[in-house]
């Protein structure tokens, strides 16, 4: 089976969405925990500035990810695949520790967004 340049087109294309939709997927979480640090008490406060600061370097790092597809660069691969493939494995812990509602949404996107960004590139 031969892969067609428009495979490897459409796959380009789909991971520069699904990048940018994980990266305000992530930007929505740190807004989330914003907002309930405002209305609410944190008992770790260190633990959730961290959570918030790791949120946007993510969040940031998926957008860059995305503009490198954007682009037709690969500078942009290698992250997105390894973000996706640790999204892969937490919703696997997630599923198994009952947390379905939350995992198997992650699963999905994970799954597409590291089929998209690893054959949405080549030379």
């Amino acid at each position: 089976m031969k892969i067609t340049d428009s495979f490897y087109e459409n796959s380009r294309k789909a991971a520069v969405w699904l990048l940018r939709i994980e990266s305000l997927i992530l930007v929505g979480l740190v807004l989330y925990l914003l907002l309930a640090s405002v209305f609410s008490t944190a008992t770790w406060p260190s633990a959730l500035i961290g959570e918030i600061v790791f949120g946007l370097i993510g969040a940031t790092g998926l957008f860059f990810a995305s503009m490198g597809f954007a682009r037709k660069r690969s500078y942009g691969r290698a992250p997105a695949v390894l973000a996706n493939a640790i999204a892969v494995g937490v919703s696997y812990y997630m599923i198994t520790g009952g947390l379905l509602a939350v995992g198997i949404p992650l699963a999905l996107l994970g799954a597409a967004t590291f089929i998209a960004a690893l054959f949405g590139y080549h030379e």
